[in-house]
């Protein structure tokens, strides 16, 4: 016993010869190939506060290839308060040294349920390689689209094998309700990231560096990669590694090894470390943007000071109403979300789902209507429209309206030339009481023979979810000098006439940013009843095109082109819109009638 306690207190001893936490500016390193077993180092995090402590470390050895072919990983024994707490979510990046020269950051632990506080370090060499990457962002990269799957299935969180494994990276969301997390969490567990609900640190609207950002990030103390930021926000948090007064290393590991970045970076406060020996976590709150995360590699992150991430800047009115005209109360969201083809359609889908829970005007039948216009640059505002009405389905009408919101972003950003820049996303969502929904049920037209030119009386029954069949008339003008032959006249909801363009612009491997915009604008809304005359001659769909009313010579040729490699996608028939009722619910279904013209 007492040479343990002697043992401790000569380990206390030796790391603190460094005097104070490390500065801001560059050191010395030292090789892996200097390693030795029983050396003793000194690693630097924040335990509460911003301001970094010592921890004593015991070089256990070299775990040769650990990492991958050729990269090998310190191990070491933490003690000091981190034999208490264990080796903590957050603790990444904590950059450890030996005589005053860096060998690495703290970055992996043992597996879970270890007595020990058993610790991988990256060494410095292989962080410093990510400073050799390009920073640039592909133009021309292809986007992966992020959904959830159907049949997802979070990752195994416990594992029994005694392997060494990254740090979990705490993903804290602050401003979100508890069904939000509940929801959503699974899919960051499945990318290695442990979500957790926080505070916010201060409500920050401003994405601009702060003006200290030239001393902020020392080495040692805590960083943030900020998703999301605002009246919601979302951050991982962990530590700095290094930092040369330019650029910042931190984590030791992949944030979400997404490569080339563009991210606000900014500082955080620790509130406390729980200690466990399953589920050690630090708890903290990302503050002041001081930079932007340019670089999310397998070794670590890396940042720069000063300069500011490309957001989305977002803003979300929630009204709550009476009926359909009175409104009984308002709130007002704003957020900035961080850009990138795969994390902005699902970072969009979270916030939307976000703002309209925790109402205490939610009831089960409520339906939700939606208005938004999104601001492209270069491209005239993008309109959108929906309603959202509950169903027979599990799936809460929330879920729903927020899954088709994603989707616009999915195409915008899966475009295969290039990834548009939005400049800011206006979003209005009505509550209405009761489950606003209508399914059309049949059709009645005043004559089935008629001569160019002619008016036609229509009537279009609907049965709503409760109440009396709703019956709506108009007149239907045929066009003069419309060929001799048998048409239909057609009422439908926005699926119907949607489906065809839909399908050609999905197909389609050349669409650019105008064309997505086009084809997006281009769809019907859900809560219209349209009525549409059908002729029968050929449509052709082409990308963001609709070629209707095509002769048979001329179908023949462009079918003929497909060897462009150009997909085309064909209706033997073509549906002439002629007037869209506008409804305050959710209309499905479609009927039609045949019209003979002699």
């Amino acid at each position: 016993m007492v040479r343990q306690i002697l043992a401790s207190v000569l380990l206390t001893f030796s790391v603190f010869a460094q005097d104070g936490p490390p500065p801001i500016g560059k050191v010395d390193t030292l090789p892996v190939s200097a390693i030795k077993p029983g050396m003793k180092a000194v690693a630097w995090t924040v335990f509460e506060g911003s301001e970094p402590e010592s921890v004593p470390i015991e070089i256990i050895g070299l775990w040769k290839n650990a990492w991958g072919p050729k990269q090998d990983i310190i191990i070491g024994k933490m003690g000091g308060r981190a034999a208490r707490t264990n080796v903590a979510g957050g603790m990444s990046g904590s950059p450890v040294y030996v005589d005053g020269k860096m060998i690495g950051a703290v970055a992996l632990r043992l597996s879970i349920f270890s007595p020990d506080a058993i610790c991988g370090i990256t060494p410095i060499d292989l962080m410093l390689e990510i400073n050799d990457f390009d920073q640039s962002k592909p133009a021309s990269a292809k986007p992966v689209a992020l959904n959830l799957p159907s049949n997802f299935i979070p990752h195994q969180a416990v594992s029994s094998a005694p392997l060494m494994t990254p740090i979990e990276t705490p993903l804290t969301l602050s401003g979100f309700h508890e069904e939000t997390f509940r929801q959503f969490s699974p899919y960051f567990e499945q990318m290695g990231i442990k979500a957790v609900m926080g505070g916010g640190g201060g409500t920050s609207y401003d994405t601009k560096p702060a003006p200290d950002w030239k001393n902020s990030l020392r080495p040692g103390q805590a960083v943030a990669g900020v998703l999301v930021s605002g009246d919601m926000s979302v951050t991982g948090l962990g530590t700095v590694t290094y930092n040369d007064g330019h650029r910042v290393l931190a984590f030791g590991h992949p944030f979400f090894n997404l490569g080339p970045v563009e991210m606000p970076m900014s500082k955080g406060e620790i509130l406390m470390v729980l200690s466990s020996q399953f589920q050690p976590n630090k708890f903290g709150n990302a503050t002041e943007i001081v930079g932007a995360l340019k670089q999310d590699r397998h070794s670590g992150i890396m940042g720069i000071l000063g300069e500011q991430a490309a957001n989305v800047p977002v803003t979300v009115k929630v009204r709550t109403f009476s009926d359909g005209t009175n409104i009984l109360k308002e709130k007002d969201l704003r957020f900035n979300i961080f850009v990138h083809q795969k994390w902005t359609p699902f970072l969009m889908m979270m916030t939307l789902f976000n703002s309209i829970q925790g109402m205490n005007d939610f009831a089960e039948d409520s339906t939700y209507r939606l208005s938004a216009s999104i601001d492209v640059d270069g491209q005239s505002p993008l309109s959108l429209t929906t309603m959202e009405a509950p169903s027979d389905t599990p799936i809460p009408a929330p879920m729903v309206l927020a899954g088709w919101w994603a989707e616009k972003f999915n195409r915008l950003y899966g475009n295969a030339v290039g990834i548009p820049k939005l400049k800011k996303v206006d979003l209005t969502v009505d509550l209405l009481p009761e489950r606003r929904s209508s399914a059309i049920d049949s059709l009645w037209i005043s004559s089935a023979e008629a001569q160019p030119g002619d008016e036609l009386t229509v009537k279009a029954f609907l049965r709503p979810y409760r109440g009396e069949r709703i019956e709506r008339t108009i007149t239907m003008k045929l066009p003069a000098g419309l060929p001799k032959g048998d048409y239909r006249v057609l009422v439908s909801d926005a699926g119907t006439l949607n489906r065809l363009q839909s399908a050609a612009g999905m197909m389609s491997k050349y669409l650019d940013v105008p064309q997505t915009v086009s084809l997006i604008q281009q769809e019907r809304s859900n809560h219209k009843l349209y009525f549409s005359l059908v002729h029968p001659r050929p449509t052709l769909y082409l990308e963001d095109k609709a070629l209707p009313n095509l002769p048979a010579s001329v179908m023949n040729v462009l079918q003929s082109q497909k060897t462009t490699g150009r997909p085309l996608l064909s209706s033997g028939e073509t549906a002439t819109e002629q007037i869209a009722l506008n409804f305050d619910q959710v209309i499905t279904g479609s009927a039609f009638v045949k019209v003979t013209v002699k």
